[in-house]
């Protein structure tokens, strides 16, 4: 299939509602936990909620980049926090279903691998601040690991798919590198200076504990 048919694909009704079905298995995949197979209806409230919050937060462009990416307004935290209150399978789905959601309204496909790298997995990446417990270190160094995921995703899609992309003086990985950093570094700089907030973090610390 070329880039062009997988392009059309996607914007076509059958595309959309491809990914609204794995939207919704997602979701699915929220409710029930690994415990038992048990549902958990808090979790998915929340998740939807927080996952709601990251699409409007996402909406808010404060500067596009010339060849994709931008700085939103603190789009990332709310996937963030969900895999902080919830652990890094929900957190992980939570960001997939923003990117697929991402993917019906705003999709670039030129590649399978491309498309998986830059929507679920991109924001499903995000989720790895789990691996960090905000109650011991704080939610500070869980940040900076989320970002990081999604940052190694963007890199890899830079240098697969967009080194033709670089300009004179760069190579693909170093052009990729480069570029990638600029906006995730940006909007990662303004959430860490909210995050500087003492009542903005208690007040993330005092949702954790009500929900855990």
């Amino acid at each position: 299939m070329t880039s062009e048919q997988l392009q059309g694909f996607f914007e076509s009704t059958t595309g959309q509602v491809a990914v609204v079905a794995a939207i919704l298995l997602l979701f699915l995949g929220i409710l029930v936990s690994g415990k038992g197979k048990k549902t958990d209806t808090r979790a998915l409230v929340t998740s939807a909620i927080l996952v709601a919050l990251a699409l409007a937060l996402n909406q808010i462009v404060l500067f596009r980049m010339p060849q994709g990416g931008s700085v939103t307004a603190f789009s990332m935290l709310p996937i963030v926090l969900c895999a902080q209150f919830f652990g890094l399978r929900r957190g992980l789905m939570a960001g997939m279903c923003v990117g697929l959601i991402d993917l019906i309204f705003n999709p670039y496909v030129i590649h399978p691998v491309q498309m998986i790298l830059d929507y679920p997995l991109a924001y499903g990446a995000l989720a790895f601040a789990a691996l960090i417990p905000a109650k011991k270190a704080g939610i500070i160094p869980s940040y900076l690991v989320g970002v990081a995921g999604r940052y190694l995703c963007a890199v890899l899609s830079g240098i697969i798919f967009f080194g033709a992309y670089a300009p004179e003086g760069f190579n693909a990985v170093t052009w990729s590198l480069w570029y990638n950093i600029t906006y995730l570094a940006a909007e990662g700089g303004l959430t860490i200076l909210l995050l500087l907030i003492p009542g903005f973090r208690k007040g993330i610390q005092r949702l954790n504990e009500r929900i855990s």
